[in-house]
């Protein structure tokens, strides 16, 4: 589908919990008509009662606030805290919950992975980050290293939009979505502000927008390509313009997990090594702690921050967005960031630092490669539902049933 991109808009880039959750709960804090939230995972520890704070806080002084969070990662959150929420007059969104079989919850696909902050239709937040304590890096060596974006701008209406029509998939969404939609103001340009463009990933019309965005600009590089990423197995296609790039003498760097929060994640990005690595892709791993960023810079022109990793859970099943920035000083702030992680705090791998006998190696490369030609036809196969919201009301009773 084809990218829409605006002019005029303004960025602040932000890094870890330490950044981002004092900026979100600030301007939640100064909210005067509306706060919608998006969000993959809220837990009950000291950022998750934050949040509770500033968005009870804001419901009572009469700004409508709904937030939507993934019935498959927020799950366990306790009945005190919703009916706090609710009895404050805040609307809770459960994102396709169901429950739970033998004690295991069974809704692991094609879930809401989109984390997303709209203060009255003027102001969002984007990126990877949750709001979870295990994000603020003094908590410990788990704590995790991600990213997110400020944005003032026209953007910041593209983004709303599609927030708005999820929340449409409920009844009480529907409503809300009409009110809000009515409120929403005119695009406010920022005066030689950055042009950006606002890429969703779902299960509809958009199946592939975003890998489509990151093969594009890959192909299109000159100098120099920077991908963090928290969980890497990209499809073939985007394997093969990465070494393609590299070949043809671009600096192609990638960031991932050495020391991921799931051993099986880099075990599974390592098999792919041999072959970056053969074509010129050089490879970091980041030791210092779990990396849980999904950013990228290409060429010192564009960067993009967001929720979605390249595996195939991002790429073909959850529902994702990122924004896509063009404009250097940006870049160049986020490649500053990543080339301290890459000068103090990673590891580069060399070709046969895992060393494997050779027809072990053949065999799993071929295994590998079929699988990722494949998968998006696979995952097309998958249980296909609409976007289902259940909206909690502030009845215990009704509660009990969403989440039993």
């Amino acid at each position: 589908m084809p990218v829409k991109w605006t002019e005029g808009n303004a960025f602040e880039l932000l890094e870890n919990g330490e950044e981002f959750f004092p900026a979100v709960f600030e301007a939640i804090a100064a909210a005067q008509r509306s706060v919608v939230i998006e969000t993959f995972i809220i837990f009950d520890d000291e950022v998750g009662r934050g949040l509770q704070e500033a968005v009870v806080d804001a419901a009572r002084r009469g700004v409508q606030v709904d937030i939507t969070v993934d019935g498959y990662g927020t799950a366990d959150l306790p009945d005190s805290y919703i009916q706090s929420l609710t009895e404050a007059g805040v609307r809770l969104h459960l994102f396709d919950p169901q429950p739970k079989r033998l004690g295991f919850r069974t809704n692991l696909f094609r879930r809401l992975h989109r984390k997303i902050v709209l203060v009255d239709g003027e102001l969002a937040f984007v990126g990877g980050i949750n709001f979870g304590a295990d994000h603020l890096i003094r908590t410990g060596p788990q704590a995790k290293q991600d990213y997110a974006v400020a944005i003032r701008g026209p953007v910041v209406a593209d983004i709303e939009a599609d927030a708005l029509k999820l929340l449409s998939a409920s009844n009480l969404g529907r409503s809300i979505w009409r009110r809000l939609k009515w409120r929403r103001r005119p695009k406010q340009e920022t005066p030689g502000g950055i042009v950006a463009a606002w890429v969703a990933r779902d299960n509809d019309e958009h199946t592939d927008d975003i890998e489509h965005h990151y093969r594009f600009v890959i192909r299109a590089a000159q100098k120099q390509v920077t991908i963090a990423n928290a969980y890497f197995f990209p499809g073939y296609k985007l394997l093969r313009d990465l070494r393609r790039a590299a070949k043809r003498g671009v600096d192609v760097r990638l960031i991932l997990q050495g020391e991921p929060d799931m051993p099986w994640v880099r075990s599974a990005a390592t098999l792919l090594y041999d072959y970056l690595l053969s074509g010129g892709v050089k490879i970091y791993e980041y030791c210092e702690r779990p990396f849980h960023g999904k950013v990228a810079t290409v060429d010192g022109q564009w960067a993009t921050v967001g929720s979605s990793n390249l595996d195939p859970l991002s790429l073909a099943l959850n529902l994702e967005g990122n924004v896509m920035i063009r404009d250097a000083e940006f870049a160049a702030c986020l490649q500053e960031k990543l080339d301290t992680l890459v000068d103090s705090q990673c590891q580069l791998m060399e070709r046969g630092s895992r060393p494997r006998r050779r027809l072990q190696r053949m065999l799993v490369g071929v295994f590998v490669f079929h699988f990722l030609r494949r998968f998006p036809a696979w995952a097309g196969r998958f249980p296909a539902r609409q976007p289902r919201l259940t909206s909690v009301a502030a009845d215990v009773d009704e509660l009990h049933e969403v989440k039993s």
